[in-house]
């Protein structure tokens, strides 16, 4: 079993997505609470899925696809909630919209660099972006617009912006990985076509 333990972390977060959702349509301030719960559960599994892939020595191609995917559903899923049940709303909903895309434009990039046998390395500051991401998306969870946690709020709904810059600086650098990798891709092809 511990052989498989990182990948059943990560499947485990990927379970959590639908008892997270599920809490949401209680529409109470417990099913806010107990959501934002299950939320970190799912957060701390980010964490110590790849800790124990490190340590064990089991790293394997499933757990690289796996883990930055359930990280990406567990984000977009929640920010879909969250916007759905008007924890944000008006203006705010402009980093959710830079988080999204940035997701699906990684996604893409990871994608075709796959199929050249390139893989795309996680920054620091990725990561970083990563665990603000959860933080605030945790924080406006609890923050129902039920109640009047208007601090909680106001906190969450500044470190979605921040992490909205955080996420466009990392695309940014990721596109340009990829464009990188594209023109050395095309170069090369072109120095052994026939003329």
């Amino acid at each position: 079993m511990l052989a498989g333990l990182p990948n059943y972390l990560t499947l485990f977060r990927i379970a959590l997505i639908p008892v997270v959702a599920v809490l949401f349509f209680l529409n109470s301030d417990l099913g806010y609470w107990i959501a934002s719960f299950f939320f970190v559960i799912a957060c701390i599994t980010d964490y110590l899925d790849g800790y124990y892939a490190r340590t064990l020595r089991q790293t394997t191609q499933l757990g690289q696809f796996l883990d930055p995917m359930a990280d990406k559903l567990l984000i977009a899923s929640t920010l879909l909630l969250l916007v759905g049940f008007d924890h944000i709303k008006g203006i705010s909903l402009i980093p959710s919209i830079i988080i999204l895309c940035r997701e699906l434009l990684v996604s893409g990039l990871r994608e075709f660099l796959a199929e050249t046998k390139m893989s795309m390395p996680v920054t620091q500051l990725a990561k970083w972006k990563t665990a603000l991401q959860m933080t605030s998306l945790t924080i406006l969870i609890a923050a129902t617009p039920l109640t009047d946690y208007v601090y909680l709020h106001t906190l969450g709904t500044f470190g979605l912006w921040v992490s909205a810059a955080l996420t466009l600086i990392t695309g940014y650098d990721y596109c340009r990985f990829g464009l990188k990798h594209l023109s050395n891709e095309l170069r090369a092809t072109s120095s052994i076509s026939p003329k």
